[in-house]
């Protein structure tokens, strides 16, 4: 895959930017705005990268780093708009620090596309790669990267786009999503390799490329024909559990007011009752469902048991949390789940916090922006990624920001977990495509692991989800609503649920030895030894 003869006149073409290459960054970021929830137009995944391919074509490599930060800005700034909207609405922040905390998050995952432009560039440059051949592996390590560094942001990588294309997805049961973000990139590079180089389609490496893309991809869809299949088949097997989803639709201004507590219950038990109508087992409230502290609130307290009781359903709900330890308060944003006999079964403390949102890092220096959520002090991490307990089942509950994080959920089943509880607040995000983007997310974390998924969410989306990640059902935005479903207990044994991201980290390590290689050359050069 690698064409000398071509390396050496790319090289000796070297050019400057100009308008047309920034227009073609810019188209890049455009279409990778409609692939996502909102346009839902996923086809065009499958192409959006080429403009950007045909920008960096020939440039110098700082270059190519700003046409990537051009599509990235305009891509990211399209996609995360919504940030805006949660600060200043909701936070609280005025308009001009909104703008500045939107912009500095737009800027900084800006960065990895510059990147990618850059060593995409440097691939060919240096080492005489084209972009079929190492763009997908660089931009799967950037994804990766984006999901640890500075604790992590990968809200919608490439891959996600897909989530309604199930006989593809069903691959990241062993690679998670970078394994259909690989397959999206391989494609663009591959499709702008041949509209680019066609006059040298003889080159052996070219149909290569193209028997290498056709055979993963098609052998891609054909193991995700044959695994709907036989996900469906094995998890008849399991027993049934119906379960109701209640979103209750609190206003977020109103949430925190202790006028309105009363009223957010009395919301609560009236959808819990009608929902009991259907006999579920297990009802289900949203994050921060109960806006007080369920530990030590006796009024409050007792009226939640009464409604498990009256129910005749184990409830599990989101609440503010506390613990006293060496002599300081510590609050969590937990889920509790009680029994109709009125005790208290057990309870899950988020670990993965938004920053923020929920914890202010490098607080002395951010002093500016405060915390933007209402409610408690700053929330501490919680310790345990073990799933709760009850006699019907063993959910693995993981709360809002932490579905975005798949190695996070995989260890709940990893741990014994036979379904997967969801509960989140995207009331922040206002009337935008936010709440729809979050879902797409969750979708990929019943097909990674194979569990049923049931997701209560304040203001929606509310759902459930099979293991093959079709969305059995699911509830309109700013709306009071529930859902009763039946829901089937097991895990069926996945590769990633037991390997977690080794695919993303095989790409990694082979983007970081080929950056070795460069810097070791070029070390040589200039000592030199070359």
């Amino acid at each position: 895959m690698k064409g000398t003869g071509h390396r050496k006149a790319v090289m000796g073409e070297k050019r400057s930017i100009r308008s047309r290459d920034i227009f073609l960054a810019i188209c890049s970021g455009l279409l990778l705005i409609t692939i996502f929830p909102g346009f839902n137009l996923e086809v065009i995944a499958w192409f959006a990268l080429i403009p950007l391919f045909y920008g960096i074509r020939g440039k110098r490599l700082h270059h190519c780093f700003y046409l990537g930060l051009i599509t990235g800005f305009v891509f990211f700034l399209g996609l995360v708009y919504w940030v805006f909207i949660a600060v200043s609405r909701y936070g609280n922040l005025n308009h001009l620090l909104s703008v500045f905390v939107l912009t500095l998050l737009v800027c900084y995952l800006s960065l990895f596309i510059g990147t990618f432009a850059f060593l995409v560039r440097c691939a060919e440059d240096r080492l005489g790669f084209k972009e079929v051949s190492a763009a997908p592996l660089i931009w799967v390590s950037l994804e990766y990267v984006r999901s640890f560094l500075f604790t992590g942001f990968p809200w919608e990588s490439l891959g996600y786009s897909q989530f309604l294309f199930l006989p593809l997805i069903q691959v990241s049961d062993i690679t998670g999503v970078y394994g259909i973000s690989f397959l999206i990139v391989l494609v663009n590079a591959l499709l702008f390799n041949i509209s680019y180089d066609w006059v040298s389609r003889r080159e052996k490496g070219f149909f290569k490329a193209v028997a290498f893309t056709l055979v993963l991809f098609i052998a891609s869809l054909v193991y995700g024909a044959w695994r709907l299949g036989d996900v469906c088949e094995r998890a008849q097997t399991f027993p049934t559990m119906k379960v109701a989803v209640i979103q209750g639709n609190i206003d977020q201004s109103k949430k925190w007011d202790p006028a309105f507590m009363d009223e957010t219950i009395d919301i609560y038990r009236d959808l819990s009752l009608e929902a009991a109508k259907s006999s579920p087992i297990l009802t289900i409230w949203p994050e921060s469902a109960t806006p007080f502290f369920f530990q030590s609130n006796a009024k409050h307290r007792k009226t939640v048991f009464n409604i498990s009781k009256e129910t005749e359903s184990w409830l599990l709900f989101g609440s503010p949390a506390y613990r006293q330890r060496s002599g300081k308060l510590e609050y969590f944003n937990s889920a509790f789940l009680v029994s109709p006999s009125g005790g208290v079964l057990g309870r899950y403390d988020k670990v993965h916090l938004v920053p923020l949102g929920e914890y202010v890092p490098l607080g002395k220096y951010l002093f500016f922006v405060d915390k933007l959520v209402e409610g408690v002090g700053a929330f501490s991490p919680g310790r345990s990624l073990e799933p709760l307990e009850f006699s019907q089942g063993r959910p693995g509950v993981f709360i809002c920001y932490e579905a975005i994080f798949p190695n996070l959920v995989r260890k709940f089943v990893k741990r014994g977990a036979n379904f997967l509880v969801n509960l989140t607040n995207d009331a922040w995000y206002g009337k935008t495509s936010a709440p729809y983007q979050h879902l797409s997310m969750v979708t990929f974390r019943a097909v990674e692991n194979r569990v049923f998924i049931a997701r209560a969410a304040n203001t929606g989306v509310s759902s459930i989800i099979e293991p093959t990640g079709k969305i059995l059902s699911a509830t309109g935005i700013f709306t009071k609503a529930f859902i009763v479903g039946t829901i089937r207990l097991g895990s069926i044994h996945s590769f990633y649920t037991e390997f977690g991201d080794l695919f993303a980290r095989i790409c990694l390590v082979i983007t970081l030895s080929l950056i070795v290689r460069e810097v070791l050359k070029s070390v040589k050069r200039r000592s030199g030894k070359v």
